[in-house]
């Protein structure tokens, strides 16, 4: 297991490797001069070049970018050209806030797409299961911001239950929680089902309820853990795309997040913040990635290491 997690670290390095060197090339190619937009329209052409100069921009692309790779190694992501803090003091202020929002999200779609999936798996065929599975196709459907503006017009402008936007409380954090996880549940839901209308159908299930095992037992014990990995997997991908930031969700509801600070930065053209917040998304997929790979063989030991390599 532990050569298994040193070599996808190693192919992670790799990836990463790739992510830094499309992101530097695919920010430079974006129109718009930073410098410009630092110092304005009135600046004069010795204040741009001044100011070029000591940020390192007059240099070619491939000296800027090795230069960006050594001090990566280093832990130094560089500065921030509008606020000129260290970017990743800036990534790590608003990780927490997204980190609430995500959490709270996958909570909440995991309690909703795994009691969906089951439900619709146990009444196969049934008014249930055609109902929660059309739930769930009208949710993959749904645009994110569309529902997120629903809830405010409802549950914030007509009933007044919640605030509008702008804050990191408890109260502020309901509604986006509730639109990702919602539109986040109808995968896990449809992935549940299929695992579990599989599963239910094994001859082992049927000696537990010949045994005399309770609905429950059966359906949560037996059933659900074998039909997991393809839930593992889809949960692993969604957490870490919104610990990645949700940008959409994070502008509807003017949450302080990964999301909101990558737009800022992109407006700005904050080369390195960008380049910072990208790079910074692509470790928490790796490391989710390795995590997932991991937890397969802890819910089925069957699974080896060995299979996990070929699967990968």
């Amino acid at each position: 297991m532990k050569q298994f997690i040193l070599q996808r670290l190693g192919s992670g390095l790799i990836v990463l490797l790739g992510i830094s060197i499309f992101s530097f090339a695919l920010i430079h190619l974006i129109p718009g001069d930073p410098i410009r937009i630092m110092l304005g329209e009135n600046a004069t052409a010795e204040q741009v070049n001044a100011l070029r100069e000591q940020l390192g921009l007059n240099q070619p692309l491939v000296t800027q970018y090795f230069h960006y790779l050594s001090n990566v190694f280093q832990g130094d992501l560089g500065t921030s050209f509008k606020t000129g803090r260290p970017v990743l003091t800036e990534i790590l202020e608003r990780f927490p806030a997204t980190v609430k929002l995500a959490g709270s999200g996958m909570l909440i779609a995991i309690l909703i797409g795994i009691t969906m999936g089951i439900l619709a798996a146990r009444f196969k065929d049934t008014l249930l299961d055609f109902s929660a599975m059309s739930l769930a196709t009208l949710g993959v459907s749904i645009p994110s911001f569309w529902l997120g503006i629903l809830l405010i017009m409802f549950f914030t402008v007509k009933l007044g239950w919640f605030p509008i936007a702008g804050g990191t409380g408890l109260m502020d954090l309901v509604l986006p929680a509730v639109t990702l996880g919602v539109l986040a549940s109808t995968v896990i839901s449809r992935l549940t089902r299929a695992g579990m209308v599989e599963v239910l159908s094994f001859d082992y299930i049927r000696t537990a309820r010949a045994k005399g095992l309770g609905e429950v037992a059966v359906l949560f014990i037996h059933a659900f853990r074998n039909a997991m990995i393809p839930v593992v997997t889809i949960v692993g991908l969604q957490i870490a795309s919104l610990l990645g930031g949700t940008v959409i969700i994070e502008r509807v509801f003017d949450w302080p997040g990964l999301g909101s600070l990558a737009i800022s930065a992109i407006a700005s053209r904050d080369f390195p913040l960008v380049q910072g917040i990208i790079l910074f998304i692509g470790v928490i997929f790796v490391l989710i990635n390795i995590l997932v790979d991991v937890l397969y063989s802890v819910i089925d030991p069957r699974i080896e290491v060995g299979q996990l390599k070929e699967g990968t």
